[in-house]
């Protein structure tokens, strides 16, 4: 997912979530929840594109090393080792727009999430006290969506409110990504949760330009912002390039990320510059193929993470696919790849507090998971239904060692995660 927040030293990370570049995201996944159209009667038409959806996902890591702290060394989704656990309930209220109609639209999207996974994606001052157990309410997406044909024919969308991050591959949502685990690249060299604004302009059919501002990764305002300045993206989508077969999504981030409280006055000033770019491309029915680059420099911290990511997806038979996720991720300084070992170690880390955590020194990570999805059609009302084991394995790739509580330079870990929708 992510942004760094400041803490004792060496600690910091994030990962993200999705909003504007999940549409070719869709290329590797089939759509997300089935919807309930509330109002489906109603005389008036707005209120009946309203739909309530559902989700609830449950997964484990299994590590036969058994680390002696109980970790799963760069792993959030499922970082304790062989627990089971929940990671999500949600609920999400929305209203859709429709960017394809020439027309002027408003839209929402209400979602409230409760599990494992809110740990890591809270705004500071909103949900992030409310618990210190492992299961934690989260406010996942509170934005008003409006669709406006001006500016060019194809029109300029609009998010404002809570807002999952825009920038990488996998997301929040277990059902728009390929695994359980999430890749280095989406949980320390991506942002995952914002108060602000975004825009999507359709310059012309194959082109849009995306901007945004907010008050930083995982902030809000006053004393619960870690600095005293905003943030802000851009970017460029390509669409239906090579025949409609390709699609490209770039999208950069500039602004000061780390806290007055670790670092000092220069928090406010020192930028951390994210960039990332993925291509997707639909060989055939069949086959699809992502590649990921990011390249994250914080001039705060002098620390620097690179990393290419590559997945494939084969589907076999209509409900089952074979998936594969290769990577390579550099982090320079040990600043980044953390694991952070309480409940509310991730979120206090933003402010500069107390957070105890597992560090690595600077290291070259390689990682290969493989595994499948069966998503058969239940029906009768069970519209989404997924079980995703996976099988992986972590390597340093400079000799270091970082894994099962600093044993070993690499870790094996298998399991996966079951979800349904409705």
């Amino acid at each position: 997912m992510n942004l760094l927040r400041r803490f004792p030293r060496h600690c910091r990370k994030i990962f993200a979530a999705g909003a504007l570049t999940l549409l070719a995201t869709t290329a590797m996944q089939e759509s997300a929840h089935a919807e309930i159209a509330l109002f489906k009667t109603a005389s008036n038409p707005w209120l009946q594109g309203i739909n309530l959806s559902g989700l609830i996902e449950g997964g484990i890591m299994a590590n036969p090393a058994r680390p002696d702290n109980g970790i799963n060394f760069g792993n959030f989704l499922g970082d304790h080792a062989n627990q089971a656990q929940l990671n999500q309930i949600s609920l999400t209220l929305s209203k859709a727009i429709d960017p394809t109609k020439s027309e002027f639209q408003v839209g929402f999207m209400l979602e409230a999430l409760y599990g494992s996974d809110a740990r890591y994606y809270h705004l500071l001052g909103l949900s992030n006290k409310m618990t210190s157990d492992r299961y934690q309410l989260l406010p996942a997406q509170a934005h008003v969506d409006v669709h406006a044909p001006i500016l060019s024919k194809g029109g300029i969308d609009m998010q404002a409110g809570i807002l999952p991050a825009p920038m990488g591959v996998e997301v929040l949502d277990p059902t728009l990504r390929p695994f359980y685990s999430l890749a280095y690249t989406s949980q320390y060299s991506v942002p995952f949760e914002h108060l602000g604004a975004m825009f999507h302009w359709h310059v012309t059919p194959m082109f849009d330009f995306n901007f945004g501002v907010d008050t930083g990764n995982q902030t809000t305002w006053g004393r619960n912002d870690n600095n005293n300045a905003a943030a802000g993206y851009f970017g460029f989508n390509l669409n239906g390039l090579a025949h409609g077969k390709l699609n490209i999504a770039e999208l950069s981030r500039v602004g000061p990320e780390n806290a007055v409280a670790a670092i000092g006055p220069r928090a406010n000033t020192a930028q951390r510059w994210w960039n990332d770019i993925a291509a997707f491309y639909t060989v055939n029915d069949k086959l699809s193929l992502t590649g990921e680059f990011n390249f994250l420099h914080d001039d705060g911290l002098r620390a620097e993470t690179w990393s290419v990511v590559t997945f494939a997806a084969y589907k076999i038979t209509p409900s089952l696919t074979f998936n594969y996720r290769g990577e390579l991720y550099r982090d320079n300084s040990g600043m980044f790849v953390v694991n952070f070992l309480t409940n509310q170690a991730y979120m206090n880390a933003f402010l500069g507090g107390y957070a105890p955590v597992q560090t690595a020194p600077a290291t070259t990570y390689g990682a290969l998971t493989l595994g499948v999805t069966y998503r058969p059609d239940l029906g009768h009302g069970v519209r989404v239904f997924a079980l995703r084991p996976e099988i992986r394995f972590d390597r340093s790739l400079n000799g270091t060692s970082p894994f099962n509580d600093g044993r070993n330079t690499g870790m094996f870990t298998f399991g996966g995660d079951a979800m349904i929708g409705f």
